[in-house]
């Protein structure tokens, strides 16, 4: 058996992106995360034997206060997902100066530890025109995290020095500097059942001399809908009769139209995308209290559509759960089935829309459940990135 790679994970959570790291082929040395209700999650999960190789270390506190001195083991990567509520489409949108903007932490541990891989993920509102300029100073901290900012220096001036770094003919260490890629990535295109778009910033020390690049998509919406309303297949492997078919929707019309001008041609490449009913099948409905219900699948009654708030559909993916900063936002978090009906995720479901195994315990009460989910980098996702990355560096 080929031997555990070690990292460490900042700003873990409930620990979506360390399962899928470890799925890699990754041994997590420590677990750095702020939340009491993910910090309990992550000990129960530990101490439960079946994740996390090695019961990693787990700092519950602040990240600014972790000395990385104190870690035993030489370090391959750095992996976590910083506060996505600086940049987030839903929030307030104040960036670099939102207290929670974490990214200089994230840099800090890259120029501290110096692995020889990183991979950060956050949300797609990090890409907005407000925050190019922000954004193209995260990517050169991370590729140059040797020149960190000084005392009181601002983030504009640090970026200039930067800029003039990464524009000079000056000869440089490599084993201090990363080559930095980044991407938008859909979930839903790499087997999740959920439309979640992200930004990932993968960065490989330069002294390797790897030149990585982003995983090709595997799966695809154009398939989902050759098998359900081209060969009928989806329908039959999930034995839904004629009638209770929902129909097709004007939005996809088109789109189906000119699937069935290639019939007997050849069908859309890989795999279909999967959907709510693909990622909930076998679990017992959670209204029915006769049922023994796995742990973290309680019905939550109140679910209500209304105008942006209409669930998502059962045949299709989810649409990307959320956080939500008072509460539950139940658009997101709700589902909406072809009778007509809607009704709440249950954690559970919530954490099969996110790929973690059923056994993957969540602590707190519900609301707390699903923002550790909601906030949760989708493990498979997790998982072919980091072996994607680990398959070229081991």
């Amino acid at each position: 058996m080929k031997k555990k790679i070690s990292t460490v994970e900042l700003f873990t959570g409930a620990g979506g992106l360390a399962l899928g790291m470890e799925q890699a082929g990754c041994e997590h040395v420590a677990m750095v995360e702020f939340n009491k209700f993910a910090c309990d999650t992550l000990r129960a999960n530990i101490a439960s034997g079946r994740f996390f190789d090695g019961a990693p270390r787990l700092f519950e506190g602040d990240v600014r206060k972790f000395d990385y001195r104190t870690l035993e083991r030489e370090i391959t990567g750095v992996v976590g997902g910083p506060p996505c509520q600086p940049f987030s489409l839903g929030g307030l949108g104040r960036g670099r100066e939102d207290a929670r903007d974490m990214f200089p932490e994230a840099a800090r541990a890259v120029a501290e530890i110096k692995p020889k891989f990183f991979i950060f993920e956050n949300v797609k509102g990090l890409l907005r025109e407000s925050f190019a300029t922000y954004f193209n100073y995260v990517v050169l901290q991370l590729t140059y995290p040797f020149l960190r900012p000084k005392v009181d220096e601002e983030w504009e001036a640090h970026l200039g020095r930067l800029e003039k770094l990464h524009t000079s003919a000056a000869a440089i260490d490599e084993t201090t500097t990363y080559r930095v890629v980044w991407r938008l990535v859909d979930a839903a295109d790499y087997g999740v059942p959920q439309r979640r778009d992200r930004v990932f910033i993968v960065g490989v020390r330069s002294d390797l001399g790897v030149e990585w690049r982003f995983p090709q998509a595997t799966h695809s919406f154009d398939k989902l809908l050759w098998e359900q309303w081209v060969t009928g297949e989806y329908w039959d492997e999930h034995k839904v009769a004629r009638k209770d078919r929902p129909t097709l929707t004007l939005k996809n019309k088109a789109r189906v139209e000119k699937l069935r001008s290639r019939f007997g041609l050849l069908a859309p490449g890989g795999e279909r995308y999967l959907t709510v009913r693909d990622a909930l099948r076998e679990l017992p409905d959670p209204r029915k209290s006769d049922k023994i219900l796995p742990p973290n699948h309680e019905f939550r009654d109140g679910a209500r559509p209304y105008p942006g708030h209409t669930g998502s559909v059962y045949d299709e993916p989810s649409k990307a759960l959320k956080a939500g900063a008072h509460g539950v936002p139940g658009g997101e978090n709700m589902i909406a089935f072809p009778n007509g009906e809607y009704r709440y995720y249950t954690a559970r479901e919530a954490a099969r829309i996110q790929t973690f195994p059923d056994s993957y315990l969540f602590n707190g009460p519900w609301s707390e459940a699903m923002r550790q989910i909601g906030n949760a980098v989708p493990a498979r996702l997790a998982e072919t990135m980091g072996k994607s990355v680990v398959a070229q560096i081991v």
